[in-house]
């Protein structure tokens, strides 16, 4: 198998992207269909299949090597003899070219790439609206033109009614630059983790209905436990001043806030885009968390590390901590090395809040861009239909997720996986000789956007308590509807981009002094407004509008 492997070398040489974006020549074609869609000539063919469908497994005709800007993981660095490669080379005759950078320098230096002209083919773990800035540059190919050519994802996006959603991804243009992952049924990974031995000594047994139960959950353990210094102490604050907790809270409070926190939130009775760090919904949602704070129950230090975090847990300092369904695993192997292997913790359901009990819009996840140069390239059409085997068919995601039956899992009659014995993912098969992603290459964000897609694969490499806890939250809350997406053009996409900064931090810093009493929200509530009103937010909600009212 012959794969290249380029690190990244001087690239912060590269001059930024701002500057840099490279017009690119557009694809030969034979003809544009009525639909808008390309055809792609003979030239760029070579290697693709003639007969390929939704549910056909990909082969290229001949060998093809596709260049790859992949995303280096600390927890699975990559190795080039990954079972996962020699497959794809083997059954598929798939080799990559690749650019391996690694994941904390991954969005700034893939940036930089894509503005100097550099980009590779396949451009991996790209979120939504990274892909806006490179529109206008002709970096990044409008893969909306192309979607004749991947039969398994619009068989998806039909089967799932997804339809609206990726109308949404639209440009000014009216074209679609990034391929999304996509998901059957909506995420939900991050909760609460709770100690139940100290839960239980307050004489509490069942979860919360409610944050405000919650908050008056923690205020009885930590009467009950008077050894602990706070009864919950957060991690994941460090980029953002308690990310997950208050990702989780904010749908259930008809908001935004922390990792998800968007300066644009629609408001259904308006139908217009308000502010959302000045509305009503964010102040509550803020003051509830600012009350646990001053009740003495939530650690002030709301920006520690997750190391610093996860050992006041270990130890006894805390009794909850924020958790998802990979990391409760984690603090079990933690409370086992420090010799505490009975410890019972578990993840809470998601309580519900003043908007109801709801999970945030939206069934897509990270995808992928591809190079606007890939369209002269002779393998093109292999190109796309190997990602949308890859990333889209039943097939594919099986072995993005699995492996290969006989070598990483095996199948019962009834469909039913199993890892091999010596193979471990996760909390399954915990402590195994091997790792399905460090091992192998399996599991591995790059190939598996969507961790599993559909919904029986998604819970198949689960254990039986995480898919059980899963399956509740799907079953018990509802999602909230995808709104509207303005398709703002270059000028107002330049006028709003240095605002949205601006904005952002001023939100996240005022709402970090809020929570930890540096300011009082009953007092400086108004003051705090008329400086985001300073900083350009009435602005940015005009021109979302305008443009809103243009697109309907």
């Amino acid at each position: 198998m012959t794969i290249t492997r380029r690190r990244l070398a001087g690239v912060a040489g590269i001059v930024t992207f701002a500057v840099a974006l490279t017009a690119c020549t557009s694809a030969p074609v034979d003809e544009t269909a009525e639909d808008g869609g390309v055809t792609i000539g003979a030239e760029q063919s070579v290697g693709a299949m003639d007969d390929f469908e939704a549910g056909t497994t990909f082969k290229a005709t001949e060998p093809v090597e596709f260049s790859l800007m992949y995303r280096d993981h600390p927890g699975y660095p990559v190795k080039d003899d990954w079972s996962v490669f020699q497959h794809l080379d083997a059954d598929h005759n798939v080799t990559f070219s690749r650019t391996d950078i690694p994941m904390s320098d991954f969005d700034q230096k893939k940036s930089l790439l894509i503005g100097s002209g550099d980009a590779s083919d396949i451009i991996s773990v790209s979120y939504s609206g990274t892909e806006t800035k490179f529109v206008s540059g002709g970096a990044i190919l409008p893969v909306s033109d192309y979607l004749d050519y991947m039969p398994n994802f619009q068989e998806k996006v039909s089967e799932w009614d997804l339809q609206d959603e990726l109308d949404n991804r639209r440009q000014a243009d009216g074209k679609i630059y990034l391929l999304p992952g996509l998901r059957e049924t909506p995420n939900v990974e991050y909760s609460i983790a709770i100690r139940e031995d100290l839960w239980e000594k307050a004489g509490i047994t069942e979860d919360p209905e409610t944050w405000e139960e919650f908050a008056e959950q923690l205020v009885k353990v930590q009467e009950a436990n008077p050894e602990l210094s706070y009864a919950m102490s957060d991690r994941w604050t460090d980029a953002t001043p308690l990310g997950s907790l208050l990702n989780v809270m904010a749908p259930n409070y008809g908001t935004a806030a922390g990792w998800q926190y968007n300066n644009t939130w629609y408001d259904e009775d308006s139908d217009e885009y308000v502010f959302t760090g000045t509305t009503d919904e964010y102040r509550e949602l803020i003051s509830d968390v600012a009350d646990l704070v001053a009740d003495g129950v939530l650690d002030p230090e709301i920006t520690q590390s997750d190391d610093q975090a996860t050992q006041k847990f270990i130890s006894g300092q805390s009794a909850a901590i924020g958790s998802n369904t990979q990391t409760l695993s984690e603090y079990r192997t933690k409370f086992a090395d420090a010799g505490q292997p009975d410890v019972p913790i578990r993840l809470i359901s998601i309580p519900g809040g003043p908007a109801g009990s709801n999970l945030p819009s939206g069934r897509f996840t990270s995808g992928l861009m591809i190079s606007s140069e890939a369209a002269d390239k002779p393998y093109f059409k292999a190109l796309l239909q190997f990602i949308d085997w890859l990333y889209y068919s039943d097939q594919g995601i099986e072995f993005a997720q699995w492996g290969v039956e006989g070598e990483t899992f095996t199948k019962d009659s009834d469909g039913t996986r199993t890892l091999m014995d010596d193979i471990g993912w996760s909390a399954v098969n915990a402590g195994a000789p091997k790792k399905l992603n460090a091992d192998y290459g399996y599991s591995n964000g790059v190939f598996l956007p969507a961790n599993g897609s559909s919904k029986e694969l998604l819970l198949s490499l689960m254990t039986d308590e995480v898919a059980a806890w899963t399956e509740k939250q799907l079953e018990s809350k509802k999602q909230l509807p995808v709104p509207p997406a303005p398709l703002l053009d270059e000028i107002e996409l330049e006028q709003t981009s240095l605002l949205q900064t601006q904005l952002t931090d001023a939100v996240h810093a005022a709402t970090a002094a809020f929570i930890t009493g540096q300011r009082s929200i009953d007092s400086d509530w108004d003051a705090y407004v008329a400086e985001i009103e300073g900083l350009g937010s009435t602005q940015l909600i005009d021109t979302f509008n305008t443009a809103l009212a243009r697109t309907k």
